[in-house]
């Protein structure tokens, strides 16, 4: 009979294991796995299969000018009328695949895998998103370009511009004097934008290393990696007084000097706790909550009868602003 040790008596092994409620070949199993670990069986290799040798064989063929851009079955089919056999239509498939060249057996360049940008703001001006939009003008094929920069904590436009067309030069001046009114000093800002000609043009990476402010661009073809930006121009030109077309170009600022106005001041952004983009930006969002706060009190004093589940309270202020946030479960690098 197997006997344990245990705090220096000796029990046999039925015995212990009934008492843990435990099985005994439970515990032979577990035994058995500590002992003697499970190592992988190896690979048999099939006697059927092709050397080396012959794999590299049947890929000088496939490889060969005449039979590239053919598929296997193609070459296969070709070789038996030519009288030879190298090895079976599915085996090809297998020997293409066992080096990634079943799509394509051409040299190909390879495109860099863009990791999308995961870009925080705690607050105003650290986090800005601009972007250029065309607008349309009196003729066919005719466009005003509509620049803005957005700070994406608050949504506060900080700057815009329209210009008859998309500038570098004329994206740098924006940037700079936009930088110097909200007073922006080194290693404060990130400037995010797509992967448009004016955004990774060389003047206006010169101008943000100069000013200390830290570029980002979007993924290609990702317009989601631009949400605040292309939000604020759905706001634009979704609204009842947006114009089909503007006469001119001067027709198109004035517009844009009242639609601005309109965003900024006016305009109860819903994730900003129904505050406007300039009550956020200049930090008068909490004042305000504390007065619409004593408005609702004085409301429940006055009928309580009328809340049912709790007093009634202000919409909480904005904390964090993402431009895509990290996948929930995952660890950022600091983590320990």
């Amino acid at each position: 009979m197997t006997t344990v040790a245990t705090h220096g008596a000796v029990r046999p092994l039925r015995t212990l294991c009934a008492s843990l409620g435990v099985a005994p070949a439970t515990y032979y199993r577990a035994r058995r796995r500590v002992q003697e670990p499970v190592r992988p069986a190896a690979r048999r290799v099939s006697a059927r299969a092709l050397s080396g040798e012959e794999q590299q064989r049947v890929l000088d063929v496939l490889h060969a000018e005449r039979c590239i851009d053919l598929a296997p079955a193609q070459v296969y089919a070709m070789l038996l009328d030519e009288g030879i056999y190298h090895c079976a239509e599915r085996t090809m498939y297998r020997v293409l695949a066992a080096h990634a060249e079943v799509r394509e057996r051409r040299a190909q360049r390879r495109r860099p895998v863009y990791t999308a940008p995961e870009l925080l703001a705690t607050g105003p001006n650290q986090l800005w998103s601009w972007d250029i939009t065309k607008l349309k003008g009196p003729t066919t094929w005719s466009w005003y370009h509509l620049y803005v920069i957005l700070d994406v904590f608050s949504r506060y436009a900080v700057g815009w511009m329209i210009a008859p067309n998309e500038s570098a030069a004329l994206a740098e001046k924006l940037i700079g004097t936009c930088g110097a009114r909200e007073g922006i000093t080194r290693e404060q800002l990130t400037l995010h934008a797509d992967r448009g000609s004016s955004m990774t043009s060389k003047p206006v990476a010169l101008l943000l290393a100069e000013l200390g402010v830290t570029k980002s661009h979007s993924r290609p073809h990702v317009s989601n990696d631009n949400p605040y930006s292309e939000a604020q121009f759905k706001t634009m030109k979704y609204r009842p007084d947006f114009p089909a077309r503007f006469g001119s170009i001067e027709d198109a600022r004035a517009h844009a000097v009242d639609f601005f106005r309109w965003y900024n001041t006016e305009h109860h952004h819903s994730a900003l706790g129904l505050h406007t983009p300039y009550d956020v930006h200049h930090h008068l969002a909490a004042a305000r909550n504390d007065a619409r706060a004593q408005v609702l009190t004085a409301a429940y004093a006055a009928h309580p009868e009328r809340f049912v589940r709790r007093p009634p309270t202000p919409r909480p202020l904005p904390t964090a602003a993402w431009i895509n946030p990290p996948s929930p479960g995952v660890a950022s690098d600091d983590t320990q």
